[in-house]
C-alpha cells in the first residue's frame, strides 16, 4: 500500500509518500480500500508538533482522520459491514492519508448516494462537529439565533445548514468572497468580518458557535443573551468571562460517531445537505495541506489517494 509518512515534526514538506506494509484487521476492526481522504486543522496542527504532548506519536505517522472507501475485509466480530460496502468515517486520529486505512464498525457508515466516494471523505469529521456543536453542547431549538464565526469553512458550512434544519436564524461570519456561498447554504445573515466588526450588528444571540478562538472569541461574549451559550472546538472559552456574562462556555473535541454519521447521511441522500469540496490528487498532499493551513479554505480539501 502506499501512505503518507511523517518522520519528524514540522511544515508541509515533512510529509512524504512511501510504499509501506499493506494492513490487516483485527477481530473487530474494518479494513478499507481508500477512495479519499478529507485534510482538516486536526492534521496540520499535529504535524506542526504543537499538539505532541497532548497526542504523543510513533514517528513515523500518517495523517487523516477521515476517509471513505470500499469495504475490503472484516474481522470476525464485525457484523454491521461486508466486503463492498461503500463506507465513510472519522477513523481516529491518524491514518487516513493512505491507500488502506483501518478502524472499528462503530465509526463508520454508508456513504450517501449524493455524493461521489471520493467526495464523501470531506463528511466526517466536520460534519460531526457541526452537528455536536449544535445538538450536544449548544442544544439549539427552533427559533434561537445562531452566530457562526468562520462560516464558510469545512465545520462552518456545515453548521450553517444544520442550524438552518433546526429551524434556527443563522448568522455567518466570512470574508466577502464567500457571502453568495453562504447564503446558498442558508445563512440569513451574512458579516465581512474584514470590513466590519460583528459586535456592531449583531446582538442578543442564543449561541455562538466560535470556529476562529482568538480575539474573535473574546469579542464574542457581549453579544450573547444571558442564559445563552459559546461553543468552541477550537480553543476553550474564558470562564471567567463567561460567568461575568452570565452565559456558558463550552470546549470539546469531537467524538467519532457512526449512528450520527449516518443520519448526516441520510440528511445527504433526502438533498438537506450539500458539500462543497476540492478534490486533488494525493501526489499534491503538499500544496493541499498548506492550503488547509492557511486557514481560507471554502469546505473541504479532499485527497483522492489513487492519483
Amino acid at each position: 500500500m502506499k501512505a503518507i509518512q511523517v518522520a519528524q515534526y514540522g511544515q508541509a514538506e515533512a510529509l512524504q509518500l512511501k510504499d509501506v506494509p499493506d494492513l490487516k484487521p483485527n477481530e473487530d476492526q474494518v479494513l478499507i480500500n481508500v477512495a479519499g481522504s478529507g485534510i482538516n486543522p486536526i492534521d496540520w496542527k499535529i504535524l506542526s508538533g504543537a499538539m505532541k504532548q497532548f497526542i504523543p506519536l510513533p514517528l513515523p505517522y500518517t495523517p487523516g482522520v477521515e476517509v471513505s472507501g470500499t469495504v475490503a475485509a472484516v474481522g470476525k466480530n464485525v457484523s454491521e459491514f461486508v466486503v463492498g460496502d461503500e463506507v465513510f468515517g472519522f477513523i481516529g486520529i491518524v491514518g487516513g492519508y493512505a491507500t488502506q486505512a483501518l478502524s472499528t464498525a462503530d465509526r463508520l457508515a454508508r456513504t450517501p448516494k449524493t455524493l461521489s466516494l471520493q467526495k464523501a471523505a470531506g463528511v466526517p469529521a466536520a460534519a460531526l462537529t457541526a452537528w455536536q456543536a449544535l445538538h450536544e453542547h449548544a442544544t439549539i431549538q427552533a427559533g434561537q439565533t445562531v452566530l457562526i464565526h468562520g462560516g464558510a469553512g469545512g465545520v462552518g458550512s456545515f453548521a450553517v445548514q444544520l442550524a438552518k434544519l433546526a429551524g434556527a436564524h443563522v448568522i455567518a461570519t466570512s470574508s466577502a468572497k464567500n457571502h453568495d456561498y453562504l447564503r446558498s447554504l442558508g445563512a440569513d445573515q451574512v458579516i465581512d468580518y474584514t470590513s466590519a466588526r460583528f459586535e456592531d450588528t449583531v446582538a442578543d444571540v442564543d449561541t455562538v458557535i466560535d470556529l476562529v478562538g482568538g480575539e474573535t472569541q473574546a469579542r464574542s461574549w457581549s453579544v450573547i443573551k444571558r442564559g445563552g451559550v459559546l461553543v468552541s472546538p477550537v480553543s476553550p472559552p474564558d470562564a471567567e468571562k463567561a460567568r461575568e456574562q452570565g452565559v456558558s462556555g463550552k470546549n470539546f473535541a469531537t467524538r467519532s460517531d457512526g449512528r450520527q454519521l449516518a443520519e448526516i447521511a441520510a440528511l445527504f441522500t433526502a438533498g438537506k445537505l450539500r458539500l462543497e469540496a476540492e478534490v486533488v490528487p494525493l501526489s499534491e498532499v503538499v500544496d493541499a495541506v498548506k492550503q488547509s493551513w492557511s486557514g481560507h479554505t471554502r469546505g473541504k480539501i479532499v485527497l483522492d489517494v489513487n492519483r
